[in-house]
């Protein structure tokens, strides 16, 4: 059992090694518009997606494209692990204001 506990221990420690490597990408979203409108990331890589609403309402950040969501409360910041992807272009919205809050991921 303590030679479980250890190797457990070991393969946490090292995915929580790994999650603080990930290259950030960063996403704003006000007056429920996100910025940027497009976001290059690289393929074939995991990376973290900060996403911070300045708005003084929630968002729901939603891409079925890369199967994704996560709500943001307002004036506060969430994170999403996406990753890897192939090239391409990937569609995001804001489920809660879908007519403004849109953007891409470009996928290189």
């Amino acid at each position: 059992m303590q030679r479980f506990l250890i190797v457990l221990g070991l393969m946490l420690a090292s995915v929580a090694a790994m999650a603080g490597d990930l290259q950030e990408y960063k996403l704003v979203i006000q007056n429920h518009v996100y910025q940027p409108t497009e976001l290059k990331v690289p393929a074939g890589t995991k990376f973290k997606l900060v996403i911070e609403n300045r708005d003084a309402s929630p968002e729901e950040f939603e891409s079925t494209e890369f199967n994704r969501e996560k709500i943001v409360m307002p004036n506060s910041s969430a994170h999403i692990y996406v990753g890897p992807l192939a090239v391409g272009h990937y569609k995001f919205f804001g489920d809660f204001h879908q007519d403004t809050a849109q953007g891409t991921l470009v996928v290189e």
